[in-house]
């Protein structure tokens, strides 16, 4: 497919040699066979968010907010205001009367929250001399009230104003919350989750107090997401992944990922270097509600939820920690790394006895916290014949940095991120090209033909 054609990084060498996980240049179930460089960042480019059927925001370490239209790759606009990084970014949707508007917000290591009008590209809304850098914006928008998390969670109406927040926290602060059932909160704080309840009070004061602490982690906890309306999940540093009810809180499974150990030379019995914590590490978690896939290290793990069971795995999708996951509506998914790859995989059924998993692979889902491995995993080969595997469809090269995230358009394209200051919009080349014609047919008409 296509290789390496921006930045000066060289050819991929470990995967070159893995017949495995390179399908060379014939790719004929990924569609992705056109590429639009998009150019405008100056530093690493982190965070993507959509805005509407065509348009799209991205922001990074440069303290700039461009505005793209996705089809034709140009630039709308270019936001300036923040004088340090961008930090986090969403997007904010409210209905007044018929009509419907949506705004971008975003937290900065400046101290800053600002309200931008992707229409005009005013800076609307302002605060600044907060206590700390913002880490997560959270919209809830049934409550017509949006959320950040930094050393307090802080609760904000629209127009800015600070309705209540918490009291202040320690150490590493807030760093990822969800929106629960019962006007609750979920915040990720180091090791711990923190469930918090907004209350309205009398005169429409809204407050917010904390009502419970989950401390099931043994390390920081890196992701935290919903799965449906009964159901969100968290993963740690060191590979824990809890699925937690979403009305009580309580642990409906835990699984302590581990990677199996080689079997390749028995003799071998002295280790020449410890795993990196980062082997194992959960990255990113996403969801379609059945289905989620964890990021884990360089490795991706698909869990039903509906069946409390491993789907698929592979221990190496990547050469680096995959950093970016997305399920696809034809059962796929796609992932991103710090190898600078996106990668498409289709779940296919076994042909041959699948690969052994230990109890360290999502097998020894229990309910309760009974089950939490501090020793080496067992050697028990678990019963899965409903296990698939993940093969590798696609490989989409075209960044010299890190992929930080994607997003799509469905066929419009996809859109990925990188450390290397650049966007990347891929797209259908058939597709395009159809457009490309029918623009030059309209053209000719106007012009009365050649």
């Amino acid at each position: 497919m296509l290789r390496w054609i921006l930045g000066g990084r060289e050819a991929q060498g470990s995967v070159e040699k893995n017949p495995v996980l390179f399908i060379g240049e014939e790719q004929p179930k990924n569609w992705f066979t056109e590429l639009q460089v998009l150019k405008g960042h100056f530093d690493i480019v982190r965070f993507l968010v959509q805005i509407d059927d065509f348009r799209f925001a991205s922001a990074g370490d440069d303290g700039l907010v461009l505005v793209w239209n996705v089809e034709t790759g140009e630039r709308l606009l270019e936001l300036r205001g923040h004088s340090q990084q961008i930090t986090a970014m969403t997007a904010y949707t409210h209905t007044s009367g018929e009509n419907t508007h949506t705004s971008l917000i975003t937290a900065s290591s400046d101290r800053t929250l600002s309200l931008w009008d992707p229409e005009t590209g005013n800076r609307v809304q302002t605060v600044s001399d907060l206590q700390s850098s913002v880490k997560c914006l959270l919209v809830l928008e049934r409550l017509c009230v949006w959320v950040s998390g930094g050393n307090e969670l802080c609760v904000w109406n629209r127009d800015f104003q600070l309705q209540c927040q918490s009291q202040h926290h320690d150490d590493t602060g807030i760093s990822a919350t969800v929106e629960l059932p019962k006007n609750c909160i979920a915040a990720a704080m180091d090791k711990e989750i923190v469930i918090f309840r907004l209350t309205m009070s009398t005169g429409s004061q809204l407050s917010v107090a904390e009502v419970r602490r989950l401390s099931d982690h043994q390390d920081s906890i890196h992701a935290l997401i919903n799965i449906n309306d009964g159901l969100f999940a968290s993963g740690s540093h060191v590979g824990e992944l809890i699925l937690w009810d979403a009305v009580d809180w309580t642990i409906m499974a835990y699984e302590h990922i581990l990677w199996e150990e080689s079997q390749t030379d028995t003799q071998a019995e002295i280790r020449l270097a410890a795993p990196k914590p980062s082997e194992m590490s959960i990255q990113q978690l996403t969801s379609d509600g059945e289905l989620m896939v964890a990021a884990v290290g360089s490795g991706l793990y698909v869990y039903s939820v509906i069946t409390k069971s491993v789907v698929a795995y592979r221990k190496t999708a990547h050469d680096s920690n995959v950093l970016h996951t997305m399920l696809l509506p034809d059962g796929g998914l796609m992932s991103c790394s710090e190898d600078g790859s996106v990668r498409i995989w289709e779940m296919q059924d076994l042909l041959l006895p699948a690969e052994p998993a230990s109890a360290g692979f999502f097998g020894m889902w229990t309910f309760g916290r009974s089950n939490k491995q501090v020793g080496p995993p067992v050697k028990k080969v678990l019963e899965l014949p409903s296990l698939r595997t993940l093969e590798l469809t696609g490989d989409l090269i075209g960044h010299s940095g890190a992929v930080q995230m994607f997003v799509s358009f469905g066929e419009k394209g996809l859109v990925t991120c990188s450390t290397d200051h650049l966007l990347i919009a891929w797209k259908n080349r058939e597709r395009e090209s159809h457009l490309r014609s029918l623009a030059l047919f309209r053209k000719l008409e106007e012009n009365g033909g050649l």
